[in-house]
Parts: C-alpha cells; structure tokens; sequence
C-alpha cells in the first residue's frame, strides 16, 4: 500500500480495497490511469464523480466505453476498463438500486485482437544473429530460453546474475523476486517470486554484451540493469543505470523478425518467445510441475521445496536437457556464414571479394573462429558501391541513425557487426 495515497477520498476508498485484496501493483496501476482517463473525458474530478446521479453515472461510463471500443481499443481491455470504473463506483456507494447499468461488450472464447506467431527454434537463432548486436541477440535468446516476461527481463539487475557467471555455469539462474517491481509494477506478476535459467547459448551472448558494456562504462555495479538503455534520450551518464524501455524492446524483437526473413515479423513478440519458451519445456517432456514453476505460474505457497540447494541443482540439471536450438552447430555456422556473403552481395562487394570471405568462412567451422581474419579485409571501410539507380548508401552506427533518418535516408538492413546500412533515393 505505501506509496499509494490520494488526496480524493473516493480514489483513497478504493487503493484501500485493494490494499487489502490484491497484491498486483499493476492493478492499482491500471486502475489509476483507466480513472484518469475516465475524469478527462467526463471532465469531472473523481469526487465530483461519485455525486453524480446512478443514471448519469451508467450513461457517461457507457459513452466511454463506447468511446474506447471505437478508437480500436480491444475488447478485453473495453471489458476491463469497465470493470474497473464499476469497482469505483461500488466502493463509493453505487450497490443495489444504484448499481450502474453498463452493458459489457461480448468477448469471443479464446478471443484475441492481434495475431501472434510464434517462431521455431531456428528463427529464434537467425532472429538473435541479424539483430545486429551482442546485446540484442542476448536480449532475445534470454526470452526464449528463460521465458521471462518484457517487464520481468527488463527489471533483472546485474546482481542477480553476477555471482553465478563468475563461477562460470553454463546453466545460469534467473531470480525473479517482488522487489523488482520497483523497476516496472508488472515485473513479479502476483508477487509471486520464482526463478529460471538460461542456456549455454544465451550466456555466451550475455558475457559478450557484458565485456563490451565494461569497455564503454568501465566495471559494472550489482544494482545496474543487466539491460541498459543505449537511447539518445537519456542523457550518456544515466543510460548504465536506466533499463531499456518496454517499446524499445519490443521494437527490437520485431525488427530482428524482420532481418532473419520471417515472413509472419509483425506478429512476432517478447511475449511469442514466452510461448516458444514454454513449447520447449512441453517438447523435451519437462515435468508439468516443474515447467509451471519455470513459467512462473505455480501458486504462492507451494513452491518452498524448489528453492532447497538440493532441488534448485536438480532442477538445473533438468533444464540443461532441454535442447532449445535442436539444429545442429554445423547447420546453425552454415546459416550465419550466409548471412554474411549474402549481406555483402546486399551491398554491392565486387565478386573478388566476395570470394576471399567465402574462402576464410571455408577454412573455420564457427564464424567466431573466421571473424579475425574477416576483419583484417576491411570490409567495412570499403567503398560502397551505388545500385543501379546510383542512389547513394552509408553504413552507419545506430547512434547516428537517428541524424540520417531526420535527414531523408532510409534504413536498409543491419550489418552483422551490428552497424546500419542506410540508403537515399537521389
């Protein structure tokens, strides 16, 4: 309840209630802004609200519902928004008689607005190696392989990973815990704490973007976000210690979705790499205990014995059978070098060099092992070709993107390196 006060008595009745009923802060939250944005469009205040008449009050909650159904709002978040005006109203006196007389919208089974598509275990892996960077690929193998929420992931602080990567476990635990909902309300959904690991892969990502984020900001603080923002919003010495912005996530899922050549990217989210994340649990026949626990779903009380030493190992050993990218290492290599010759191919290479890659990709099994000898070409402080139409192109960092953008260029792709190549119509 601390920190939830108001100074309308009608507000205070129901931050009370929910005080004592409901745990969410998200709630309490939702409940705020529905509110706010119902007095905006009465132009009421709240108390002046709850002296209106039962037959006003019903007749200006319907019009605003009516309102919200068509600016294209969801019909479950019409439904809910409701429900949380009819709360208010309740708790200040609207029962019986006065109860208001609202009419819900009908809600289908199952009913959702947006398609959703949630993408297999290879997509997953070419989604993580165009997005561009380190720090986005680990961003996205960690949704997968945890099956963390957007809310949660973004609230996990360098602290609750430090100890167990300086131990070097492949297996790395995730801890979820209340006290991050300092950082979004919805990230400990219910208060409920629990935790997940990640797999081998997506530590490997996670030590690669922590090794650079060391370079740029020197040695890193337990209480930092394990994801910082890199927005040019937020000023240079606040962004080590500012999470990176839900949308922005979401923006990167959706565009490393794009980059791997998923054909369904605009249905692809953090909350489709939850789902796959649970699809694997079912696939490698994850007990259904221990799968409700690693999702985060298992009721408050019943979950003691996961966090006995014992049955936290056991539990880690388990999660280590899980294969998340069951294609093979030498099928997965065989894509990213493509990547790369495709990509130069993209950005008009003469054929000579094109061909000298192709022959030191040949020479390694991993691109990992090529990249040194890849870099020694200077591929990227070669001269860029104009297409056809010689229209002018630029490779770019994603700080300067903005600028050029602003400017009329037009992104094109992301480099493998992780810098953008942009181009302009002439």
């Amino acid at each position: 309840m601390e920190g939830w006060r108001s100074g309308y008595s009608s507000v205070e009745r129901v931050l009370r209630h929910y005080s004592r009923k409901v745990r969410s802060e998200k709630t309490r939250e939702n409940f705020c802004v529905t509110l706010m944005q119902f007095c905006r469009f009465c132009r009421l205040s709240p108390d002046e609200l709850v002296a209106l008449s039962p037959e006003d009050a019903s007749s200006l909650c319907q019009d605003f519902t009516d309102h919200l159904r068509d600016k294209g709002y969801s019909i479950r978040y019409v439904n809910v928004s409701q429900a949380y005006l009819r709360t208010f109203f309740r708790l200040n006196g609207f029962k019986g008689d006065m109860e208001l007389r609202v009419e819900r919208y009908h809600q289908p089974s199952r009913y959702r607005k947006k398609a959703e598509y949630i993408p297999t275990a290879e997509e997953i892996y070419r989604m993580g190696y165009a997005s561009g960077s380190a720090k986005n690929r680990a961003i996205i193998f960690m949704l997968y392989t945890s099956g963390l929420r957007n809310s949660t992931l973004r609230a996990v602080r360098i602290g609750d990973v430090r100890e167990e990567l300086e131990r070097g476990l492949t297996a790395v635990k995730i801890p979820v815990y209340p006290e991050m909902k300092e950082v979004d309300p919805a990230a400990c959904k219910g208060n409920i704490p629990y935790y997940t690991f990640i797999s081998p892969e997506t530590v490997k990502a996670l030590r690669e973007y922590l090794e650079e984020r060391k370079r740029r900001f020197g040695e890193l603080r337990d209480e930092e976000p394990l994801f910082c923002s890199d927005s040019n919003q937020v000023p240079r010495e606040k962004q080590r210690f500012t999470p990176v912005s839900k949308n922005g996530l979401e923006r990167m899922v959706k565009r490393a979705a794009k980059q791997a050549g998923i054909e369904k990217w605009r249905n692809v989210t953090a909350h489709s790499l939850r789902k796959a994340f649970e699809l694997a649990l079912r696939n490698n026949r994850l007990d259904p205990e221990d799968r409700e626990f690693l999702m985060g779903h298992i009721l408050p009380g019943t979950q003691d014995p996961y966090y006995d030493y014992t049955k936290t190992e056991e539990l880690r050993k388990k999660y280590m059978e899980i294969r998340f990218f069951p294609q093979s290492a030498a099928n997965m290599e065989e894509i990213r070098k493509k990547q790369i010759l495709d990509m130069m191919k993209l950005l008009c290479f003469p054929e000579d060099r094109i061909k000298r890659v192709e022959e030191a990709l040949a020479k390694y099994e991993t691109v990992d092992e090529a990249i040194e000898e890849i870099r020694k070409l200077s591929l990227e402080g070669y001269r860029i070709k104009e297409n056809a139409n010689g229209d002018p192109k630029k490779i770019v960092s994603e700080e300067e993107l903005k600028r050029y953008l602003a400017e009329g260029w037009d992104f094109i792709s992301v480099l493998p390196s992780g810098r953008i190549l942009i181009g302009k119509s002439t």
